[in-house]
């Protein structure tokens, strides 16, 4: 294969939003590298699972090889996988804090500093995390510390990177989104959450993807967090 196809790398990729931007990646004609703790094999050719836990270093290791190895270059990271647990903060147990931490800190963490020497050599690189609205506005009625306390440090961080990489060619940029219609929400649930965004309705993963695809396509854009919550970093209502 051509060392000109380029390359995404996805976590949390096996469904939701991760699937959702695996698609779209594809219909971009980008190769792709997706990885979730139990993702499938693929059919299409053009798309590499690499099952495991984003958190341990060998995975995210394995990813890179396996991206360098087949498709030779790595253009997009995009930091999916997380971890979202609601409880009363004082609630929070130390398992809960060290799998939400490990996850959504270590996890980006491990792969972002695989990847970023790679796309120095390239002298180029995207590099998206997805993070959550609740980092710009919480919520009456949905405890959401340990969200805020790793998913904002994404949010921090993906300004800092925007500049420390800015003129090396490296683009750095985070999508906060609200509650959107995934299988890891129940559809009893889902007239509670409606009412939790101004615009009275869920996301739906095709909105996300997007923003994502936006983001790739705008390149005078870095340290960009996109807001796209119907409505909720914009205040009380």
């Amino acid at each position: 294969m051509s060392n000109e196809r380029k390359v995404a790398i996805i976590t949390g990729a096996s469904q939701g939003i991760g699937a959702g931007v695996v698609k779209t990646y594809r219909e971009l004609g980008y190769a792709v590298v997706a990885n979730s703790r139990n993702i499938a094999a693929s059919e299409d050719n053009e798309v590499v699972t690499v099952a495991g836990d984003i958190s341990d270093p060998v995975i995210a290791a394995k990813i890179v090889e396996t991206a360098e190895d087949r498709f030779g270059r790595i253009d997009t990271l995009i930091n999916n996988a997380g971890i979202f647990i609601s409880k009363p903060f004082h609630e929070y147990s130390a398992e809960d804090f060290e799998n939400v931490l490990r996850v959504n800190v270590a996890g980006f963490f491990h792969i972002t500093q695989r990847v970023i020497p790679l796309m120095l050599r390239q002298g180029r690189g995207h590099i998206v995390q997805i993070t959550t609205g609740l980092v710009h506005q919480a919520l009456a009625g949905v405890p959401s510390g340990l969200a805020t306390l790793t998913k904002g440090g994404l949010d921090s961080v993906t300004r800092g990177l925007a500049i420390e990489y800015a003129k090396q060619g490296i683009r750095v940029n985070a999508i906060a989104p609200g509650i959107i219609k995934t299988p890891m929400h129940a559809p009893e649930h889902f007239e509670f959450f409606e009412g939790l965004h101004p615009m009275g309705r869920m996301g739906e993963v095709e909105n996300i993807s997007d923003a994502v695809r936006y983001l790739e396509l705008a390149d005078f854009v870095t340290g960009e967090t996109l807001n796209v919550d119907g409505g909720q970093h914009a205040g009380r209502w």
